[in-house]
């Protein structure tokens, strides 16, 4: 397993004189899945957008499976709170336009049937020629996660992809997520506001200090189970205490408290390199 497949090292956004981000270091392994947590205005919505391409930084490198990243490219799968799609053209033809451009090299069949099968695992393979208007909202976002997984990008980046919906239907999807990363196991970089989902998810939440100028401040080790189904993982000992570190975490204005000598315990927390560190 490659342990730097995705790369930050000391990334910082600004806008004029307010410092957004600064010396954001973090690496994440091939095939992990990795979630960012923070209070509102802390950036981490920032770092996904400037690796997803979206959004250029202000200083230091971002590399993706040995290439820096400058600008956006099919390498990257993005799912966003709002899946977006175009209005007019089916669930099919949303999913095809993608895999269009990322797949230009085979017919028009093979692209067609890529479309068609990532909609049959998100379990709308009976709604593959309506359009969005037709769909509910959790269905949307079906079309959201197919459309990036068809891809077959090297990462998968989620901004909030489940904030919108309601709780069941959020849970639901939160299955289907884990269930696509799974076969697979595509590097995924996650920014949500939901301790439990980030939990349920992830192999390491990363927990970003307040803003301005917001970086890495700590990093927790989900040491849960795989695979994941949430009535196991609720009653696992474990998970009550790691739930209850990164609500501390939060909770403690977001500043980075010391591990405490029995986090074995509650899931390890790794050092955050020193800025110019390594």
């Amino acid at each position: 397993m490659n342990a730097g497949f995705l790369e930050f090292w000391r990334i910082g956004k600004s806008y004029g004189s307010a410092e957004i981000v600064q010396d954001f270091n973090l690496a994440v392994a091939e095939g992990e899945f990795v979630s960012v947590i923070g209070h509102s205005g802390c950036g981490k919505s920032t770092v996904l957008s400037m690796v997803a391409g979206l959004v250029p930084k202000s200083s230091g490198g971002m590399i993706l499976a040995g290439r820096e990243i400058d600008g956006p490219g099919p390498d990257r799968g993005v799912v966003f709170q709002s899946p977006n799609l175009l209005p007019w053209l089916t669930a099919l033809e949303n999913v095809k336009l993608g895999v269009d451009q990322a797949k230009a090299g085979l017919s028009t069949a093979e692209r067609r049937e890529i479309a068609r099968h990532h909609l049959e695992l998100v379990g709308l393979g009976d709604a593959v020629h309506k359009r969005p208007v037709e769909l509910s909202a959790g269905m949307r976002q079906r079309v959201g996660l197919a459309r990036a997984f068809a891809l077959d990008p090297k990462v998968l980046l989620l901004d909030e992809p489940f904030g919108m919906l309601d709780s069941l239907t959020r849970f639901e999807l939160q299955d289907v997520l884990l269930d696509l990363w799974a076969r697979d196991r595509k590097t995924a970089l996650m920014v949500t506001h939901d301790v439990d989902e980030a939990l349920y998810v992830s192999d390491r939440v990363v927990m970003m200090t307040n803003g301005p100028a917001a970086r890495v401040g700590e990093i927790l080790d989900v040491t849960l189970p795989r695979p994941r189904r949430r009535p196991e993982i609720l009653d696992h000992p474990r998970y009550l205490p790691l739930r209850e570190r990164m609500i501390g975490f939060l909770g403690e204005g977001a500043h980075g408290p010391e591990p405490e000598a029995d986090m074995e315990v509650a899931g390890e927390v790794e050092p955050v390199p020193a800025p110019g560190g390594t």
